[in-house]
């Protein structure tokens, strides 16, 4: 069995950025993973550095970074 390889999936809501692009306004995401921003329904691609922030403190810590009574 391979164990070094890593499957990336769901890229039905994926987006090519570029430099003129108007912010994006849908809000799409898991509720754990998703940038305040996207929430605001205004966003670029800098909020996939958030995301990728907290899934890295997720396999990090084991738990996710904000707590609270909901999603």
């Amino acid at each position: 069995m391979n164990y070094d390889q890593v499957k990336l999936i769901d890229f039905g809501t994926s987006k090519k950025f570029t430099k003129n692009d108007l912010p994006i306004t849908q809000m799409v995401g898991t509720p754990y993973y998703i940038a305040p921003e996207v929430i605001k329904k205004s966003y670029d691609e800098k909020c996939d550095l958030w995301s990728a922030g907290v899934i890295m403190f997720i396999l990090l810590s084991g738990q996710p970074p904000f707590g609270g009574r909901n999603e």
